[in-house]
């Protein structure tokens, strides 16, 4: 009975240590250190813009009295810009 050829196996190389800066998987991106920070930052502000405005209005018109009702529009455009910053959170 005629003998099968012998397959050619590789050789097994070692694998090279992996620095720790790279966390996750190949070709993944991190995320950039202030993205957290500042998307936090403008939702909570917007937030915070709101409710000084509705705790103020009656008196004082506070954060800036001189756009009156357009302080809302000021603090939900904090947060929406605060939301959009998430789409780049990886």
């Amino acid at each position: 009975m005629p003998e099968s050829k012998s397959r050619n196996k590789k050789k097994a190389t070692p694998k090279t240590e992996k620095s720790e800066a790279k966390v996750g998987l190949p070709g993944e991106a991190t995320n950039p250190r202030w993205l957290a920070p500042v998307m936090l930052g403008l939702m909570i502000l917007g937030l915070v813009w709101i409710v000084t405005f509705y705790l103020t209005s009656s008196d004082l018109g506070l954060p800036i009295p001189q756009l009156g009702q357009w302080n809302l529009a000021v603090g939900f455009g904090l947060i929406i810009v605060g939301f959009g910053l998430t789409t780049r959170w990886k």
